[in-house]
C-alpha cells in the first residue's frame, strides 16, 4: 500500500528540526547534549502581549477569524510597514497565516507552474527548496560564497535568470548565514531585475530586528520602490518578539498576488489563530524594548560565539550581521580521523562527530546547500555558549589529520 504521493520523495525533513528531535531524544535518554540546532529565541513572550492574548479570549474572540486576518491586524501590520519599513500598504494587500513558512506556501501554491524555476540563495533555509518541490516547481541553486559575505551578486543573479524563472527568494538577514545586504547591493540586484520583468522576488525579513553593528534594515521593497508590484514581504512576529509558538506571520504584496494567496489559504485552514491575532496586534502596536533588548543580547551572544571560534585553529567563522546563528566553516577537518578511527568525509560526519564527543547538536551545512559549514543558533544563553564552546574545543583537539586534510 501506498500512503506518500510521489511528489515528495525528494522532499527532506526539516534538518534543523531532525537535530533538535535528535537532541532530544538524546536527553531523554540520560545524555548531556547542548541543542544548538533549532533557530527559537529563549526569551518568554512579553508579558503584554500574553495579557492581550488573554483578555481577547476573556471578550469572547474566539470565533472563525476572516481567512486573510482580522482587519485589526492587517491594519497593525500596515501601520508597522508604514512607520518602520517606509512602505505603503493597504488591508486587503495583507495576508495574515500560521507563521511565515505558511506564507510562502501559500504564495508558492498560487503561482507555480509546473517546471517554473525559484532561484534560491545558497546557503539558505531548508524549506524554501522543499516548498518549491512539492508545488511542482525547479528550485535553481545560486552560490553566495563566504568571500562575498554569503551574499548574492548582480553577475550571479543575472546568469541564473531564464525565460522560466518565476520567483527569486531573498532572506535578510539570513539564515543560516546572518548576511546583511547594503543598499548599494540590493539597488545593484534590482537593476538586474528591473530587465527581467516576469521575475517575482520574495524578500524574507522575518529577522530584521535581529540586526547588529548598528546596522538599519531596510526592505527590498522600499530600496527598490519601481519593483514593488513585483514583491511579496514576508515577516512575523515569531522571532522578534519570542511569540514562535504562537503560529502567526504575513505577507504583503499586489493585491491581485494576496488574494490568490487568501484563495490557497481559504482550502488549507482558513484564517490563522484568533487569539493569536489579538497577541500580534499587541506586539506590532505596543511597546518595543524588549525587542529591542533581545537584539542586544543576541548581538552579546554572537560577539562570544564569534570571539571563541576565533580561537579554535581549523574553524572559521564570518560575523554574522544579523539573525541568531553562526555558520561555521569546517573545511579543515574534512579528511581528520576521529579518535575511534573514522575519517570525516563531510560536515555531516563533522556534526556527527560532535554530537557525539561533545554533546553538542547542529546542523551541517550540507542541509543549506553550501559545504562545509555547520550552524548553530545562538539564542541561548552566554553561559549555555561558553559550555558549548569549551566542549567544541575540546572535541576537535582530538582530531587526528587524515589523507585528505594534509
Amino acid at each position: 500500500m501506498r500512503y506518500a504521493a510521489s511528489r515528495l520523495e525528494p522532499v527532506k525533513p526539516s534538518a534543523s528540526a531532525w537535530v533538535s528531535q535528535a537532541a532530544k531524544a538524546a536527553k531523554a535518554g540520560g545524555e548531556d547534549i547542548i541543542d544548538l540546532g533549532l533557530g527559537e529565541p529563549d526569551f518568554d513572550t512579553p508579558p503584554h502581549i500574553i495579557e492581550a492574548a488573554h483578555r481577547a479570549a476573556l471578550a469572547g474572540e474566539t470565533r472563525y477569524p476572516p481567512t486573510n486576518g482580522t482587519l485589526a491586524l492587517r491594519n497593525a501590520v500596515a501601520d508597522k510597514l508604514a512607520r518602520e519599513n517606509a512602505l505603503a500598504y493597504s488591508a486587503d494587500e495583507i495576508i495574515v497565516s500560521n507563521g511565515a513558512k505558511q506564507v510562502l506556501f501559500n504564495a508558492m501554491m498560487a503561482t507555480l507552474e509546473d517546471g517554473d524555476e525559484v532561484l534560491l540563495c545558497a546557503p539558505y533555509f531548508g524549506q524554501y527548496k522543499d516548498i518549491v518541490l512539492i508545488l511542482g516547481g525547479t528550485p535553481v541553486t545560486i552560490a553566495c560564497p563566504a568571500d562575498n559575505g554569503f551574499r548574492l551578486t548582480p553577475e550571479a543573479l543575472e546568469a541564473a535568470i531564464t525565460p522560466r524563472t518565476r520567483w527569486l527568494m531573498l532572506n535578510l538577514p539570513s539564515n543560516p548565514a546572518g548576511a546583511v545586504y547594503r543598499d548599494a547591493d540590493l539597488h545593484a540586484l534590482g537593476a538586474v531585475l528591473a530587465k527581467h520583468d516576469h521575475v517575482l522576488v520574495l524578500s524574507d525579513e522575518i529577522y530584521e530586528h535581529i540586526l547588529f553593528d548598528n546596522a538599519q534594515f531596510r526592505s527590498f521593497a522600499a530600496t527598490c520602490p519601481d519593483l514593488k508590484d513585483r514583491v511579496l514581504t514576508v515577516n512575523g512576529v515569531s522571532k522578534a518578539y519570542a511569540m514562535t509558538g504562537w503560529r502567526i506571520g504575513y505577507g504583503a504584496g499586489p493585491q491581485a498576488l494576496i488574494a490568490a494567496m487568501t484563495k490557497v489559504q481559504s482550502q488549507i485552514c482558513s484564517g490563522a489563530c484568533s487569539v493569536a491575532q489579538a497577541a500580534a496586534v499587541a506586539a506590532l502596536n505596543g511597546p518595543q524594548d524588549e525587542v529591542r533588548r533581545f537584539s542586544a543580547a543576541f548581538e552579546a551572544r554572537r560577539n562570544l560565539v564569534v570571539d571563541r571560534i576565533a580561537g579554535m585553529d581549523g574553524l572559521t567563522l564570518d560575523p554574522p550581521g544579523g539573525a541568531f546563528y553562526a555558520y561555521i566553516g569546517c573545511e579543515a577537518f574534512i579528511g581528520a580521523t576521529t579518535p575511534d578511527g573514522s575519517e570525516i568525509e563531510n560536515d555531516a560526519d563533522f556534526t556527527a562527530f560532535i554530537l557525539k564527543a561533545a554533546g553538542i547538536a547542529a546542523v551541517p551545512g550540507s542541509a543549506y546547500e553550501l559545504s562545509p559549514f555547520f550552524r548553530i543558533s545562538t539564542a541561548a544563553s552566554e553561559d549555555v555558549l561558553n559550555t558549548a564552546m569549551d566542549r567544541l574545543a575540546a572535541a576537535i583537539s582530538t582530531l587526528k589529520p587524515g589523507k585528505s586534510s594534509t
